[in-house]
């Protein structure tokens, strides 16, 4: 077994450290922080080919819902001249009075065709 009392061997530098020829200027207090004329400077922003993307919003489209206001629903009615037509020319006037329908908007009152 190993005598664990000895000393460990002594430790060596793991490189050399390089020696610079110059040292840095020294720090001036009185020296201006910035150059006193500035150049104009182009921005320019690299373009790497990416294309921008606008995300829009998701639509809410209600069915039946009304084109203009986009708020009322739209009720179906039978117009005076359709209910004549199916009372008067009673096989053939039940298609046009489903033809004569027309559409209104509960909220705003305007009438699709």
């Amino acid at each position: 077994m190993e005598d664990f009392n000895k000393a460990p061997p002594p430790y060596s530098p793991p490189f050399h450290m390089p020696q610079y020829q110059q040292l840095p200027p020294a720090y001036q207090p009185n020296a201006p922080l910035y150059p006193t004329q500035l150049q104009p400077q182009l921005q320019y922003v690299p373009n790497y080919g990416t294309t921008a993307i606008t995300i829009q919003p998701a639509q809410i489209i209600v069915v039946g819902g009304c084109p203009a206001c986009r708020v009322g629903i739209l009720d179906s009615d039978f117009t005076c001249c359709g209910i004549l037509c199916a009372l008067l020319l009673f096989p053939i006037g039940i298609l046009c009075c489903l033809a004569m329908r027309r559409n209104r908007c509960s909220n705003c009152g305007a009438i699709f065709g």
